[in-house]
């Protein structure tokens, strides 16, 4: 019988329930009306809007203060190796463009018939190059100056020796296809 009553008021009621969502804020509000009732005081928090940009600020201070740190180096490699014995620099300068004079001669005369060769090449500078990094760093970190800068000036002759007998590899290789094709008839 209870059943039955039950029935009629959820079917007396039926639309007039609220399907609303509640306004923003509803639980705050309700959790302090809540706390008042049962005689608890809450301090409300002060909401402190300048925090965020405040600390949003700081970190892009903070990265770009590292940022700057990390590439504005005051010394270049260059110019450590320059301080610690002037002739280096004048020598590297000296044969570093006689190097790329050589590199791009050489790159101007590939053909088919050298790429492969000139590939090899550029590894090996590149190879060469590394080890001239190295070498540098040495010399920075205080190692044996005369033969540091010994090994450094032999690393030149070598690219430019390289650099050399390619290019009179590629001369011959040149001078034989065409030898061959003059001696080629149809």
């Amino acid at each position: 019988m209870e059943k039955d009553n039950i029935d009629n008021l959820f079917d007396n009621l039926q639309g007039t329930f609220d399907m609303k969502e509640p306004q923003e804020g509803h639980q705050d509000r309700f959790l302090e009306k809540l706390k008042v009732s049962q005689g608890i005081v809450s301090i409300q928090k002060k909401k402190n809007s300048w925090w965020r940009p405040l600390s949003i600020a700081a970190s892009v201070a903070i990265l770009l203060g590292v940022g700057f740190s990390v590439f504005n180096t005051s010394t270049s490699i260059d110019q450590q190796v320059a301080e610690i014995s002037p002739e280096v620099s004048q020598t590297q300068f000296y044969f570093a463009s006689l190097i790329d004079e050589q590199v791009k001669e050489l790159e101007n005369e590939s053909t088919p018939e050298t790429k492969k060769i000139i590939d090899d090449t550029m590894i090996q500078l590149a190879k060469l190059d590394t080890n001239y990094k190295t070498l540098e760093q040495d010399l920075l970190n205080g190692g044996n100056s005369k033969l540091i800068l010994s090994a450094m000036i032999t690393n030149f002759q070598t690219r430019i020796d390289l650099l050399q007998n390619v290019l009179d590899q590629v001369e011959n290789i040149k001078n034989l296809k065409k030898y061959n094709d003059e001696n080629y008839t149809i």
